[in-house]
């Protein structure tokens, strides 16, 4: 067994044909991150789980959105690996003052308490990962349609 081996999940050096919910945390975890983002078919996956960090990957539908929110007390990294989108980001879910188009390898850190909403403009879905500090998302979350994300709230 290799050094990586004993980290990585077991989709990090092999292809495979369905998707893998699992949510590797709290274990050290190596992976390709681009291939698992594009990979995602889900609304949002948690991927991995720690202590004080989450991993979650997200796959947009064209023409929908994340829907404006903010997390009290989390900051935010969101990486897009491919697709078009915009991010608006404000004070408010009424005062979303400030807008940025977003397309492949695009970051956006987004502070605690900063009201922000993502929506896919391009024409494919808009896939994405997200690290929170600390954590938001229950471990093994997964919401396969904006819908179900919607219901959880």
């Amino acid at each position: 067994m290799s050094d990586c081996d004993s980290f990585c999940n077991a989709n990090c050096h092999h292809s495979y044909n369905s998707w893998d919910v699992t949510d590797y945390g709290p274990t050290p975890l190596i992976l390709n991150i681009h291939d698992e983002t594009l990979r995602n078919p889900s609304f949002r996956t948690t991927r991995w789980t720690g202590q004080h960090m989450q991993l979650t990957l997200m796959s947009i539908p064209v023409d929908y959105e994340i829907g404006a929110e903010t997390h009290p007390n989390e900051d935010q990294y969101l990486c897009v690996i491919d697709g078009d989108g915009i991010i608006y980001m404000g004070d408010s879910p009424y005062n979303l003052f400030y807008s940025h188009p977003l397309d492949n390898g695009c970051a956006v850190l987004i502070p605690a308490n900063i009201w922000h909403n993502l929506i896919n403009t391009g024409d494919r879905p808009l896939k994405l990962y997200c690290i929170y500090a600390p954590v938001v998302h229950q471990p093994e979350t997964v919401h396969w349609t904006k819908r179900e994300s919607d219901l959880e709230k």
